[in-house]
């Protein structure tokens, strides 16, 4: 399969002949990126915000996924997950819904605008994780140090990060570096797109950094 990022917490999820998802579409003007022009089968929305859930910048979309449930779209098994929720001392959190997605026995999980480390029960729910799309910037979802450890609990074989502030755009989110950092990965070159089969699944814990497909030119 194919993992495409397209800023913010953005992605293409394809495999051959399977459904066709994006996660997260963003309003451009809200993040300080050019608008999205996508195509998909499958729309997923983890947070009802403007930087999460501008519908219009896909076309083709059958689907549209909010909440939590189970589904089986085109060969495409989907767990959604509420998370955040209410915390002893913190108040009701904004709503976030988490999507694994399992493309023929390969899992990504795409953790949208997660804010506090997942229990122990959610961990379990969720299963084996070979791909995290994880928030690291800070800002509404979480911090680059919260990320790590949030990594640490799912323990997934593949780390990418997504929704830090990017070149150019105005966001007050944090940089991918002080990720890296926590992470203790030096000289991660960005890459076009992720290609994972079953037997490229690593070992032990690879965090790959990719470009921003939809860069202003």
């Amino acid at each position: 399969m194919e993992i495409t990022w397209y800023g913010h917490s953005c992605f293409r999820l394809t495999q051959r002949r399977m459904t066709t998802i994006v996660t997260d579409p963003y309003d451009g003007a809200a993040v300080g990126l050019p608008p999205l022009k996508l195509k998909a089968d499958v729309v997923t929305i983890s947070t009802d915000a403007p930087g999460h859930n501008a519908l219009k910048a896909v076309k083709g979309a059958r689907h549209v996924l909010t909440g939590p449930g189970e589904y089986e779209i085109g060969g495409v098994f989907i767990t959604a997950i509420h998370t955040n929720g209410k915390g002893k001392s913190q108040g009701e959190l904004p709503r976030n819904t988490l999507f694994l997605f399992d493309y023929d026995g390969i899992t990504v999980a795409h953790l949208g605008n997660m804010r506090r480390v997942p229990t122990q029960a959610e961990v379990e729910a969720l299963g084996t994780v070979h791909v995290a799309l994880v928030p690291v910037g800070g800002g509404s979802a979480l911090s680059a140090a919260k990320a790590a450890e949030v990594i640490s609990v799912l323990e997934p074989s593949i780390v990418v990060p997504m929704h830090y502030r990017l070149p150019g755009t105005t966001s007050k989110l944090e940089s991918v570096t002080r990720f890296l950092k926590e992470m203790g990965v030096e000289g991660a070159a960005p890459v076009p797109v992720l290609k994972v089969t079953r037997a490229s699944i690593p070992d032990e814990l690879q965090v790959v950094v990719l470009e921003n497909a939809n860069a202003p030119s």
